[in-house]
């Protein structure tokens, strides 16, 4: 069987953990805690990645093969393949707007990076493969339920073209583990799993947060330069010159903000969106209690820990995203400090996240203004929220008007419009009918402001609005059916989600309405950190 070479420039440049014991402790002076995964008894490939795998250099494989090659073995942990050097990263964060301290991989454990046979470099890591010293109590398992979530919506994003980690595989362990899905005093026994996500790296926020927060500022320079001379993030590598820390800023903060707005067009809400769960290439990571919006709702959250305060709700994104790179900013402060007054530190740190502030809401327009079919400018801020509006009014569901409207700019009937797009609505007939009657007349008139011609605007369109995303009762489904041994509509779902804008006739029970026992049913409408 042919396997990926490894080649682990982040374990050979950063300084290690000298204990490699599980034993929970605060680190420090270190990034990383060399850790060995924890055996389980019966691992099975339940899905498995040919695209990932090919791009890493494995032999050509599908799942059957995979697991009688040994792989569900290598990707739960089990066994490890020659050069890995297991590790768990030390981080910390902001959660819910407050500092957490040190955190770190909890539940993960990077096997390494892999040279590919393209030159790149992609690190591998196993979610759910058993406690490090970052655990802080818990087990550092995951169940099924949260890996095949994982799994299947970062291969989803993807396919939708939003920046996120991979995913390789999905191996059931055999065993069970408890969890309180809703921390309600009321646990359970699910069956386990580890998904193999993967990413250029795995650094966030967070590691830089950690560093500065510990005074650990020659730490905080070496992986700034790490960074940048691996990852290509900013352009000088050298953290004792201003215009290396400010370059990086502003790189990190571009890259957020354009990750942020593609998360806006497709109506994907993270649910968790702490400092340690953003990624330093602007990349989704962390597939926790994530969501789509269905019936438009700028309020939406799927995280019932966020509930009540509602802080990462859909339509705060852009604003979360923002206040978390300022916080981003201020843990490389101490850099900048050395070099030149504090004031001025200040002063070019707030430089930078006012011209990235700019960016996200130019990205977050366009991307919104490519969903209606314009090319829109900052004469349409006032326009795109109204159109918005009228959707939420109408209760419509965010994908299917899109969709609707995409539509109506090829075949440009009216009525049949109106009827498609009261059709989305979950609000009474009339009520649904005069909004988006009253959204069409206002798209219209604005249209004919544009020089597009209707093919080129609906091509536009249908570029910027999928057919199908995975919503949490399709997903729920497929995790129902894939505990009792069924791994059919997984695969399914694995298939229609590859090809999301296409609108195939064989899926088209994949693009419909949210149905009524879905609106309050446990993993369809709530969810919780609990994995």
């Amino acid at each position: 069987m042919v396997t990926p070479r490894f080649d682990n420039r982040f374990v050979r440049a950063m300084p290690a953990d000298p204990r490699d014991d599980l034993g929970l402790r605060k680190v420090r002076d270190a990034l990383y805690s060399r850790v060995t995964p924890t055996r389980v008894r019966a691992p099975r490939v339940l899905a498995w990645s040919a695209d990932v795998a090919r791009t890493l250099g494995f032999a050509a494989l599908d799942r059957d093969a995979a697991q009688a090659a040994g792989l569900g073995e290598v990707f739960v942990g089990n066994t490890l393949l020659p050069g890995s050097e297991p590790h768990a990263t030390r981080y910390g964060g902001h959660q819910f707007g407050n500092w957490a301290g040190q955190l770190g991989d909890g539940r993960a454990i990077s096997l390494g990076e892999v040279a590919c046979p393209d030159g790149t470099h992609l690190e591998l890591q196993l979610k759910g493969a058993g406690p490090t010293p970052y655990s802080r109590r818990a087990d550092g398992r995951a169940v099924l339920r949260s890996s095949l979530r994982e799994y299947l919506c970062s291969e989803a994003m993807h396919a939708l073209g939003v920046p996120t980690t991979r995913a390789l595989s999905l191996v059931a362990t055999g065993e069970q583990v408890e969890r309180d899905m809703f921390y309600d005093g009321h646990p359970q026994l699910e069956p386990g799993a580890v998904v193999c996500r993967v990413a250029p790296s795995f650094v966030r926020l967070g590691h830089f947060e950690l560093l500065a927060a510990d005074d650990e500022v020659e730490l905080l320079g070496r992986l700034l330069e790490h960074v940048v001379t691996h990852h290509g993030v900013g352009t000088v590598a050298d953290a004792r010159d201003p215009r290396a820390v400010l370059g990086f800023l502003e790189d990190v903060a571009m890259r957020t903000g354009r990750l942020v707005a593609e998360w806006q067009r497709v109506g994907f809400v993270h649910g968790v969106m702490n400092t340690d769960n953003l990624s330093i290439l602007g990349v989704t990571i962390d597939y926790g209690p994530y969501g789509f919006v269905e019936p438009y709702e700028p309020h939406f959250t799927p995280n019932t820990t966020d509930a009540h305060g509602r802080r990462y709700r859909y339509g705060n994104q852009p604003a979360v995203a923002m206040w978390n790179l300022s916080r981003f900013a201020e843990a490389l402060a101490p850099l900048l400090t050395r070099s030149m007054p504090v004031a001025d530190a200040q002063s070019a740190l707030i430089a930078v996240l006012e011209r990235a502030g700019d960016a996200l809401a130019t990205e977050v327009r366009a991307g919104y203004g490519r969903k209606f079919g314009l090319v829109a400018g900052p004469e349409d801020d006032t326009l795109l929220p109204e159109l918005l509006a009228a959707l939420g009014r109408a209760q419509a569901d965010f994908t299917l008007s899109f969709r609707a409207l995409t539509a109506f700019a090829t075949h440009g009937d009216r009525g049949r419009a109106v009827a498609d797009l009261t059709a989305c609505t979950e609000a009474e007939d009339a009520r649904a009918q005069a909004e988006v009657t009253s959204l069409l007349d206002a798209l219209v008139e604005r249209w004919g402001l544009d020089a597009a011609e209707p093919a080129e605007r609906a091509a536009r369109m249908a570029a910027a609005n999928p057919v199908r995303v995975p919503r949490n009762w399709l997903v729920q489904e497929a995790i129902d059916a894939a505990a009792g041994d069924d791994l059919a509509p997984l695969d399914r779902l694995l298939v229609a989600f590859a090809t999301p804008y296409v609108d195939d006739p064989q899926f088209a029970d994949l693009a419909r309405k949210r149905p009524a026992w879905a609106r309050q049913k446990a993993g369809c409408s709530m969810l919780s950190c609990s994995s």
